[in-house]
């Protein structure tokens, strides 16, 4: 077992927040195609939501990944995943890096007022050109006394049309790929206005529409060589550090299909076809068999993922594994529950449509799918490392 009645209470506390402070304005930040993620991220910071596991000093729980899974679990019961995704961000996408390997002063100063609410915090990784291909990133920060001056640009960035800052992965140097970027805090505003050098443009979606993404771009933006993240060069490695977490956080959210099943079902009970309820269909019954068990083995993957990792081991392929069973399963249940529920799946306003478009991404973000079996072939040793 990997929950014990503490992480239960978590759970149910977060629970009772999506229910009172998400839900009831997902449809109305759905159509704005944006959440007000610092009113919100006030509010989770001011219950301690946003700290899970990091540090006492800067405001933390100081609690193991064990329990950011839990909470990531319970706010995958959300009516959209966007707010997810957003928050999943800000606590277990952006901050990692900082809180474990940042200085003390780099960490007062934005993993603090991150984990209380008060700043919204972005990931910048993938370019127009590469996405899953991390090692070839374009974006540069040139060392000019003691600052780095960075051009280029990042995209696909949650949370990125709000966020005061952005934990940005760049090349500090020339050489091997994976030798030479660095992890640096960039503040996308200051003093209130936009960074000097820094442009926004947003990027309408397929899905997730609750969660706002951007381009940004940078032009010569300065940033002190202080608010790079640990080691120059370390860069790369701490970013696959950050991936682990960020692959079982969004496995983790996708749990909450189970809550898609069961409003499924009860539309099915009451839903009459040729003089009985469609839940009486057999091969309905059946589906939502697999779908469940499924859905309890993906459990069991994460869980175990889970257990390895807070234990200090190497669970990258445990991880990826997770991450594609997810990104797959979320789009069977999805389709599933939309084919029982025929014309009224297919309405824009039903949760079963709007799950349909959120979690599509799962194959995509963070990592496509064939990314993942990459990862996984490698591990099994059955592709050239350097392939």
């Amino acid at each position: 077992m990997l929950y014990t009645n503490e992480h239960r209470e978590l759970m149910a506390s977060i629970r009772r927040f999506v229910e009172s402070e998400i839900d009831p304005f997902v449809d109305e930040w759905e159509a704005a195609e944006f959440f007000p993620a610092h009113e919100l991220f006030r509010k989770m910071g001011q219950l301690g939501f946003l700290g899970i596991t990091k540090p006492e000093a800067y405001g933390g729980m100081g609690l193991d990944f064990s329990y950011a899974l839990a909470a990531a679990e319970a706010i995958g019961y959300a009516r959209a995943q966007g707010v997810g995704m957003g928050i999943g961000v800000q606590t277990n996408m952006a901050t990692p890096a900082l809180a474990a390997f940042g200085s003390d002063a780099l960490r007062s100063e934005y993993l603090a007022p991150s984990i209380a609410g008060e700043l919204v915090a972005s990931i910048g990784v993938s370019e127009q050109g590469a996405g899953s291909d991390v090692a070839s990133l374009k974006t540069r920060a040139r060392r000019d006394g003691d600052d780095y001056v960075i051009s280029g640009s990042k995209m696909w960035i949650t949370n990125g049309t709000q966020a005061d800052w952005i934990c940005l992965l760049c090349n500090t140097a020339e050489g091997a790929p994976h030798r030479n970027k660095s992890l640096i805090v960039v503040p996308l505003k200051e003093g209130g206005k936009r960074t000097r050098g820094v442009e926004i443009q947003k990027i309408r979606k397929f899905g997730m529409w609750s969660s706002d993404t951007a381009q940004v771009f940078f032009d010569e933006v300065r940033v002190p060589v202080r608010n790079r993240i640990g080691e120059e060069g370390m860069g790369f490695i701490y970013q696959m550090k950050q991936f682990q977490e960020e692959r079982l956080d969004g496995a983790a959210r996708r749990l909450g299909g189970i809550a898609l099943i069961d409003e499924t079902v009860a539309y099915l009970r009451q839903r009459q076809a040729f003089g009985k309820p469609l839940l009486d269909n057999q091969f309905i019954q059946y589906k939502f068999a697999e779908l469940k068990t499924e859905l309890e083995a993906l459990r069991s993957l994460t869980y175990r993922a889970t257990l390895a990792y807070i234990q200090g081991e190497d669970v990258i392929e445990l991880a990826s594994m997770a991450k594609l069973k997810a990104g797959r399963l979320g789009r069977e249940i999805a389709d599933w529950c939309m084919q029982f529920q025929g014309g009224m799946g297919y309405t824009w306003d039903n949760r079963v449509s709007r799950a349909y478009r959120d979690y599509r991404l799962g194959s995509i973000g963070g990592g496509a799918d064939e990314v993942m079996m990459m990862v996984i072939a490698r591990k099994m040793g059955l592709m050239d490392m350097g392939a």
